[in-house]
């Protein structure tokens, strides 16, 4: 460990960081959109998620960077153990499957909810109100919905998915991670 006070180091700023992407994960996806979605009406429901989701999706794509700049390295010469700090230890080959393939993995669902599938979903959202205001009623109502509201649905139906597939993916990329750094406790 290097000399002076540990606030000038790299490691709390990477738990830091772990944690709260790990916490973000954990209350997003088990409790904050369970509990709004029992509470709230539909179009309020919907209205947080377009304000949380941006948020959400952001801090999935900058951890894993904080992470991999605030990778600490190990020197443990008993073991046999040297591996650097920052990027160099993250890229290092004893790290490919317990940081870089999980960090990648975060950084990279993240930026596709992100940078596609949240836009993409939002278009769909956008059009599906439209075509209730011409159909006179909501797209999730009971009664067939026409054919256009129908594909609509489908469409939004298949984002959702995927998304919701890649935040299963990026919260276990994430336990994968943390169970790797807890390794590293002596």
């Amino acid at each position: 460990m290097s000399e002076g006070p540990i606030l000038f180091s790299p490691a709390p700023y990477h738990i830091l960081s772990y944690g709260t992407l790990l916490g973000t994960q954990v209350f997003h996806t088990f409790i904050n959109s369970v509990a709004s979605f029992k509470v709230l009406e539909r179009p309020q429901f919907a209205i947080l998620q377009r304000a949380v989701f941006p948020f959400y999706f952001g801090i999935q794509t900058a951890a894993p960077v904080l992470l991999a700049l605030t990778y600490p390295g190990r020197t443990n010469i008993l073991r046999g153990i040297d591996t650097p700090s920052s990027l160099a230890g993250v890229f290092h080959s004893s790290n490919r499957w317990g940081v870089l393939v999980p960090l990648g993995t975060i950084l990279v669902t993240g930026i596709v909810n992100l940078a596609y599938l949240l836009p993409e979903t939002n278009k769909i959202t956008a059009l599906r109100r439209q075509q209730e205001k011409k159909d006179g009623k909501a797209s999730y109502d009971a009664a067939p919905p026409s054919k256009d509201m129908a594909a609509l649905n489908k469409k939004f139906g298949q984002l959702h998915g995927i998304s919701s597939l890649l935040n299963i993916v990026t919260l276990v990329a994430t336990v994968a991670y943390g169970i790797n750094l807890s390794s590293r406790l002596d």
